[in-house]
């Protein structure tokens, strides 16, 4: 039986849609928020994606990381559904690795505002060399050796 959403929940489209597909770029994705249930406290909350994918802009090869999201909500969560449909919009497209992760950081914060937010991508190694970024918001003193990792 399918539930109605109304109020608070009227704007959830993709979680429990079976007809929702995967967007064919970031651009064309929607990352759907809820009511944060506490805003009166800082909370965080952690999501990881083990299985993310984008390609190399110059040789068109697949790059594969563990992307990690930490976030402190204000008055939004993110809906993790359409939080894995617009992950999954980065297969097809050709970027830098540092681009990516500053990409993602720049939407979650668009569509949800948060206290805090922390990306973490974890690029697998190719020709012996793995690749992580880091990009927080707020930006301020971004040292890495004080980052709790993933």
């Amino acid at each position: 039986m399918k539930r109605s959403r109304t109020g608070k929940y009227a704007g959830l489209t993709l979680l429990g849609n079976s007809q929702a597909s995967f967007p064919a770029s970031p651009r064309e994705a929607r990352i759907e928020t809820f009511p944060n249930p506490c805003p009166k406290r800082d909370f965080w909350i952690r999501i990881d994606s083990p299985e993310f994918t984008s390609l190399c802009p110059v040789t068109g090869q697949p790059d594969f990381a563990e992307i990690c999201i930490q976030y402190v909500p204000d008055q939004k969560c993110v809906e993790t559904k359409s939080l894995k449909l617009y992950l999954s919009s980065y297969r097809n497209v050709p970027s830098f690795n540092e681009a990516v992760v500053n990409r993602i950081l720049d939407d979650l914060v668009t569509a949800c505002k948060p206290r805090r937010m922390r990306i973490e991508g974890k690029f697998v190694a190719r020709g012996g060399l793995s690749l992580s970024v880091v990009a927080e918001h707020p930006s301020g003193n971004n040292k890495p050796q004080d980052k709790l990792s993933c």
